[in-house]
This record gives structure tokens, C-alpha cells and sequence, in this order.
């Protein structure tokens, strides 16, 4: 038996989305390795952060709040997860597989000497153990991996399962010592600032490709976006032509996002594209090559000049809104 420890991510004072299938990750290797499923919450003033998890089911939500740990450093935050998983008995720490999560957690297998499984997309029984799949080459190949070791280090690609199970969970404290690593300073965080819906976390997500030219002509997919309260992306041949600002980028070396909608706007589909969206719920492409590889993996497809269909749809969206 082997408890599971998930690392929550919050940001701005709110528990981000990918939290949650994180938990549907930990709750299915819970059945699997037979153990406890515990939530650590790291930070300061985290109370309200750590409440959130309270309506799903876990064995147990923890934090872990000094003032250390108010502004995110993989230095503080990579000792006190270690000194967690130790108190908790953890067999399998997990995390959203972001930008944070990518930051921390190979320090913590480092000093684990465990292995880490990167992406993880499923966990099952194999004939030899618990076994987890994982994609490489842009997701054109999955592979099966079966870590040999007494713990693993697991980051959680999201968009990969649901939302966890309900239930009901108490929040405590754990008492661990916290000091601030001295070979690194936390000086700013310059989040960009944006009235919108974060990308990874929008039900709806139009984005744009190269065809669209010129920057100024993202400017009928940002109305669109509004109109159904949802996100704007791009292709990276956008964000590198200047277009689109980088916090944009959807693909292999961008964001990876599942909506329930999205639409790719130009977009001619590339795999590394593909490899950031393909697993979106409905996917809608508009482009006046028939021939564009984004009409193989379109629920809906509309050849057409998106010059024209773009701002129609946006008309036909204002006038039933009302």
C-alpha cells in the first residue's frame, strides 16, 4: 500500500483549475496502489485556497503556510513538499504538469532519487505493477512506462482526465520547518494581466494561425472570444511572426488546453500544434485550404475565407444574444 500525495496550484489567491484533474489522477492511483490520497497545500494565507478542496474526496488537505512560502521558489517549495511526503508516507507525489509543476518537481525526484514520469495521461494495472502512459514526439507515440523504484515523481498532463469525485475532506496543518533558501530571491511576478478566462482553464478557445496575416486582424476572433465567453490562443508561427503575444501559444511548445469548443481560426495544423488541442471535446476549423491537415482532426469544418465567415458568425452570435 501506497499513500499519494497531490500537489495543489494556486495562483493570485484562488486554486487554479488544473488542481482538480489532478485529483481524478490521484483518485484513480488510489484504487490502484491501495493507499490514503492526501492534498498539500503550500503557501501563506492559504485558509481560503485550501477550503476549495474541502467538497471532493481525498483523505486529507494539508498546509503548509509561512511566509517563505508566499511567493512561489521551486527552492522553498521543493524542501517543504519533500519534508510532506516524508510526514505523509507518500509513495506517489503528483502535480499539474505547468510551468510551476516542471519547475519543482524534478528537484523533488532529484532528491528522491526517484524517477519522474513527465505528462502522464493514464495510470493502470500492468502485469509487472502500476504502470503510466505518457506521450512523446509531439503525441504521435504513447509510451508505457513502469517505474522501478519505491516512490515516483509524477507531473499530471490535465486535460487528460475529468474532474474528481466529490465527497467531503478536512483541512490540516502540518508542522514542518521552513527556512528561506539564501542562494535565491524572489523579486517580482509579472502576471499578465488579462479580463479573460486563463487559456488552459476557458470551456471555449479561439485561436488563430498564420493566415491571418497581421495582428490587427486577431481582433475579430478576440470579439468572437467574448461573444462566448472564452479564450484566445494562437499557432506559433503567429506568436513568431509578432501577431499574437507569447502567453498565447498553443501547442507542443505552448499551452496544452482540452475545451469543450474550440475553434482554430487559419490554423493549417501542424503537429506541434495538434499536440497542444487535439483532445479539446468539439473542434471547429475555418480555412480556405481544403486541403489543411486541421480538417482531419475537425469535428467541423468550414472552407471558406475566415475574412468573411469570422465576422458573419460574430453578427449571427450578436443578434441572438439580443
Amino acid at each position: 500500500m501506497g499513500n499519494i500525495l497531490i500537489i495543489a496550484e494556486h495562483q493570485a489567491g484562488k486554486l487554479r483549475k488544473v488542481t482538480l484533474p489532478t485529483l481524478t489522477f490521484g483518485q484513480q492511483a488510489k484504487a490502484l496502489y491501495g493507499g490514503e490520497l492526501h492534498v498539500l497545500v503550500l503557501g501563506h494565507n492559504i485558509a481560503d485556497i485550501a477550503a476549495e478542496l474541502t467538497g471532493y474526496d481525498v483523505d486529507g488537505i494539508h498546509t503548509v503556510d509561512h511566509p517563505a512560502l508566499a511567493n512561489y521558489l521551486a527552492e522553498n517549495w521543493a524542501p517543504a513538499i519533500l519534508a510532506a511526503a516524508e510526514e505523509l508516507e507518500a509513495e506517489v507525489i503528483a502535480t499539474p504538469s505547468t510551468t510551476t509543476g516542471k519547475d519543482f518537481m524534478p528537484r523533488v525526484a532529484a532528491a528522491l532519487d526517484a524517477p519522474q514520469v513527465s505528462d502522464a495521461i493514464a495510470i493502470a494495472d500492468g502485469d509487472e505493477g502500476v504502470v503510466y502512459k505518457r506521450p512523446i514526439w509531439a503525441g504521435n507515440i504513447l509510451v508505457t512506462v513502469l517505474p522501478e523504484a519505491d516512490q515516483v515523481c509524477v507531473t499530471v498532463r490535465t486535460t487528460a482526465f475529468d474532474d474528481p469525485a466529490a465527497g467531503s475532506a478536512e483541512v490540516s496543518a502540518l508542522d514542518i520547518d521552513v527556512e528561506a533558501f539564501e542562494g535565491a530571491e524572489f523579486v517580482s511576478f509579472d502576471m499578465v494581466k488579462n479580463d479573460r478566462v486563463e487559456l488552459t482553464d476557458a470551456d471555449v478557445v479561439v485561436a488563430g494561425g498564420r493566415g491571418l496575416k497581421a495582428s490587427e486582424n486577431f481582433e475579430m476572433l478576440t470579439e468572437l472570444a467574448d461573444l462566448l465567453g472564452g479564450a484566445v490562443g494562437a499557432s506559433r508561427a503567429a506568436v513568431d511572426s509578432g501577431m499574437a503575444p507569447n502567453d498565447w501559444q498553443i501547442g507542443q511548445t505552448g499551452k496544452v488546453v482540452a475545451p469543450n469548443l474550440y475553434f482554430a481560426i487559419c490554423i493549417s495544423g501542424a503537429i506541434q500544434h495538434l499536440a497542444g488541442m487535439k483532445n479539446s471535446k468539439t473542434i471547429v476549423a475555418i480555412n480556405k485550404d481544403a486541403e489543411a491537415p486541421i480538417f482531419q482532426v475537425a469535428d467541423y469544418g468550414l472552407v471558406a475565407d475566415a475574412f468573411e465567415a469570422v465576422p458573419e458568425l460574430n453578427e449571427k452570435l450578436r443578434e441572438v444574444k439580443g
